[in-house]
């Protein structure tokens, strides 16, 4: 069943209601909003829009840690995993909130706050990372050229 939505990226388009996910806790900063939907980018790159399903001007620029950190593991509490009602780590989409400054070579993601999602149950929740390797503000180019050094 098709919904008409207002993004910040897209303008206003429909949506699938599957693409809903819950986020009962909000996010960080954002704890009011509670339904976000993950919206791809047009041009096949690795970034997402997590759009704010009710406030078309809140949307987060998304990506998975793994498209740019080959070594990222999740670390994160039982209690984290349970909340999403998820049977494992193993089964979760896992995005970081990327922040572009003026100088969008120096973008970083969050990867102490990771986004977990459910995908069967579509529930979301900002975790908290348990392991001391991530920083809120890893830079996402550097990552990726070490990456390619290693490789």
């Amino acid at each position: 069943m098709g919904v008409r939505v207002k993004t910040r990226p897209f303008g206003e388009i429909e949506i699938d209601e599957k693409q809903i996910v819950d986020f009962p806790e909000g996010i960080l900063g954002f704890d009011y909003v509670k339904r976000f939907i993950i919206l791809d980018s047009h041009d096949n790159s690795p970034f997402k829009w997590l759009q704010a399903y009710s406030e078309p001007e809140l949307a987060f620029v998304i990506i998975r840690p793994i498209d740019f950190l080959h070594e990222y593991e999740l670390v994160i509490s039982p209690a984290d995993v349970e909340a999403v009602e998820a049977e494992s780590e193993e089964s979760l989409l896992v995005f970081a909130i990327v922040t572009i400054p003026t100088n969008p070579k120096e973008m970083t993601a969050n990867l102490q706050g990771p986004i977990i999602i459910n995908p069967l149950k579509r529930i979301g929740k900002q975790a908290v990372s348990l392991s001391d390797k991530y920083r809120v503000k890893h830079i996402i180019l550097e990552e990726m050229e070490n990456a390619a050094k290693k490789g």
